[in-house]
Formats: structure tokens, sequence, C-alpha cells
């Protein structure tokens, strides 16, 4: 091998050597950590929603368990939906009030992973001359008739508590499972 090679050889080496210790302190960032997508607005829900990762502090808050848990039609699911129903229907979208905290059952606990921001889109719209956008981050609009027989609404989902390789904003993850729901007795 000639000197040229060996100092390409060499200079690639070093790269990938270098690059390691990035790619691993990377995956030991909790997994909702995504700095390269609204780093603020993923910070503040996580600020806003510490105490919500034991589900009895949510209960507490005034959520309630939809009783189910939400698989995704091709692959993925979003988890176990907690709704504040006095959030929603006040149509009022603030970071530190989300109105669904979204759970992932996981060895008989449930583990928060997600929030959704949510509101009615026949009052939205009634009140408003465009769609919603939080902290610039503009929602999905889902009509009705849907899957969920949920009225058309606007959703963000923000997954703040684990990483979605389809998005910080995507409303299915292929990570979270359904699989270990077992209902709410069962837990």
């Amino acid at each position: 091998m000639n000197a040229k090679h060996l100092a390409v050889n060499s200079v690639v080496t070093i790269m990938i050597a270098a690059a390691i210790p990035i790619a691993l302190a990377q995956d030991e960032h909790h997994e909702g950590d995504r700095p390269e997508v609204s780093p603020g607005l993923v910070r503040d829900v996580r600020q806003a929603t510490q105490r919500f990762q034991d589900v009895s502090a949510a209960r507490a808050a005034g959520y309630v368990s939809a009783e189910s848990c939400e698989s995704g039609p091709n692959f993925g699911a979003m988890g176990v939906h907690y709704i504040n129903e006095a959030f929603i229907s006040d149509t009022v979208l603030d970071v530190q009030r989300p109105e669904v905290l979204v759970y992932e059952p996981h060895g008989g606990q449930l583990r928060l992973v997600a929030v959704e921001y949510f509101v009615d889109a026949q009052q939205w719209d009634a009140a408003n001359a465009g769609p919603p956008v939080l902290r610039g981050q503009g929602f999905n609009y889902v009509g009705a008739p849907n899957r969920l027989r949920l009225p058309a609404h606007y959703e963000l989902h923000v997954w703040a508590w684990k990483r979605n390789s389809s998005g910080v904003f995507s409303d299915w993850n292929p990570r979270v499972s359904c699989a270990q729901f077992l209902g709410e007795a069962g837990r």
C-alpha cells in the first residue's frame, strides 16, 4: 500500500472513530430528545408533563383513560390516551396544558411517551380564520367519519418522551406497541 492510500485510510479510520462516540452519545439521550426538530417545543412539553410520568398524577389532574390502546393502521401505535375534557372543551391551545397524555403499556405499567394537543374542528373554525398552530407547528386535520369515531378535529402529537423515527409530530410511532395492553383492569 502506498503512502497516499495509507493516509486516506488513516483519515477515514479517524473519522469513523470520531463518529462512534457521537452516535453513542446521541443514543444515550432520553428517547424524546430530538434537538434538530423544534427543541423549544419538545423541551417545554417535557417540562410541562414531567409530573405525569406517574399515571396516578395524570388522574389526579383530571385526565381520564380512553380505556383502549390505539394501534396504527399499518404499523406502530399511539398508545393509551388519557384525556382532560376541561382542556378540550375550552379550545385554548397551551403547551402547559395538553388535552391528551399518551402512554405506552410496558411491563405492567404505563409509560408516558407523548402528548396530543387537540381541538374540535367545528369550534376552532367558528372562531378562527385558519387552522391551529402551536409554536410554529401546524396541526393535522382529521375529518369525520374516522376510525376513532370522533368528530372532525385538529391534532398535534409531540413525541417528547419516546423517539419516533417517523418524526416528532407524527401521529403513529413505529416504536410503540399495544401488545402488552391488558385493559385498565389488567394493570
